[in-house]
């Protein structure tokens, strides 16, 4: 792999996304952008080595945003990362439980600690993300306001961890692609390899199911499937997919073959070593 150096991911200083980036690649520098596009084009104008992309959540389900701009991203998928989301209720350095009144913070994040919230009788106000609401908490500086956010925003805007694990429920993880303009080359031998690829398939019927019918019979192991609207309209059926195997592998080609059949357009956006977090 590539050497990096510096990263983008979307949100400000202290977002979930720039926290997988520094434990991925503790020594390069982030780059917070405002939009998933200007994430992108961080990338594509060599601002950044790579982008950090969140795809899918264990518990809020595919992030919609940059689902569907990674097919024309003109970058390539080198890898991915599985972030086990740790929400910690954040205050100012002189507030405890008990001074908080107002808890600010994402909707997500405000959903999935909404028990603990109710549990302490604390006010919940939607924020647009988690690590700007905790920036906003400590320019406040107000013992009655906290906001949930990562460890590693309670760092930067000095405010003091009130809880850890704050979620109601444990195994909130969140799935990121690592996205760069130049391909890792990986060796056909490997073992453990992921293929991301889109595709569309021709107006006929049972197009679907015939063009993944060569995975079933040559025993390749789809991980994910999607379906999502095209630009061009309702009428274009385009789909997202993750299998195990590298293209050149002989039943993976079987199968992408017969794939192809059925297919008006077929792009594959990576090939990349499988996360360890998957064995788990």
């Amino acid at each position: 792999m590539n050497t990096i150096n510096s990263f983008s991911f979307q949100g400000v200083n202290g977002a979930y996304s720039e926290l997988a980036g520094k434990r991925i690649y503790p020594e390069a520098s982030s780059i917070a952008c405002k939009t998933f596009e200007e994430m992108f084009d961080c990338v594509r104008d060599g601002n950044a080595n790579i982008a950090l992309v969140p795809i899918e959540n264990s518990k809020a389900g595919r992030v919609a945003d940059t689902h569907h701009l990674i097919p024309n991203s003109k970058l390539t998928i080198i890898g991915e990362y599985f972030l086990e989301v740790n929400h910690c209720l954040l205050a100012p350095p002189d507030a405890s439980i008990n001074t908080i009144r107002r808890v600010h913070s994402h909707e997500q994040a405000i959903t999935q600690c909404r028990k603990n919230l109710i549990k302490y009788n604390k006010d919940m106000i939607v924020a647009a993300d988690t690590a700007g609401a905790a920036k906003m908490v400590s320019e406040l500086n107000n013992k009655e306001d906290a906001a949930i956010a990562s460890d590693l925003a309670a760092r930067i805007y000095n405010l003091k961890i009130i809880k850890s694990n704050f979620q109601d429920a444990n195994n909130n993880v969140t799935r990121f692609l690592i996205m760069s303009t130049k391909m890792s080359f990986v060796d056909v031998s490997e073992k453990d390899l992921m293929t991301t690829l889109v595709f569309q398939v021709r107006s006929i019927p049972a197009a679907l199911y015939k063009s993944l019918g060569g995975f079933a019979s040559n025993g390749v192991n789809i991980t994910k499937l999607e379906s999502y609207v095209h630009p061009q309209g309702f009428d274009v059926a385009q789909f997202y997919i993750d299998f195990e195997g590298h293209p050149e592998n002989d039943a993976v080609k079987l199968a992408i073959d017969e794939m192809k059949f059925f297919c008006k357009h077929f792009d594959i956006l990576g090939v990349y070593k499988m996360s360890d977090f998957r064995k788990k």
